[in-house]
């Protein structure tokens, strides 16, 4: 079974998402990926990703991703986020971190937990295949 995972990045740290994602290219090309409106667009368009795109984080995008990850469909979430700036959906950003506590799903939060976790991940399936 593919690895689910779900790409999420506030405005500010996009830029970090595709850099990001392009380190692991080869890893996440052979991965099920969903991501919020225009992370989901970024990484289609720069980096030839196949991604489920769902709505931009505060049109909703947070909680989609957060009802697949209830229902079992996520594996793992890379959402990074920008601390510095108010975000006017931080209700929905709350609910989607919760979730992944209460449903034991991996959640990283900035470069540094997002390359430990894609890395452990990619050997994962190096080692499976």
């Amino acid at each position: 079974m593919k690895t689910r995972i779900a790409l999420i990045a506030h405005d500010k740290k996009k830029d970090d998402m595709i850099t990001l994602a392009g380190e692991y290219l080869d890893f996440l090309k052979g991965c099920e990926l969903s991501a919020t409106g225009t992370t989901g667009g970024r990484l289609i368009n720069e980096l030839g990703l196949s991604v489920e795109r769902k709505h931009s984080g505060p049109f909703g995008g947070d909680l989609q991703i957060g009802s697949l990850l209830v229902e079992g469909l996520i594996d793992c979430v890379i959402f990074l986020r920008d601390p510095m700036t108010p975000q006017p959906h931080e209700p929905d950003i709350n609910a989607l971190v919760r979730a992944c506590d209460v449903h034991n799903v991996a959640c990283a939060t900035n470069l540094s937990s997002a390359h430990l976790v894609l890395s452990q991940l990619q050997a994962q399936a190096v080692a499976a295949a």
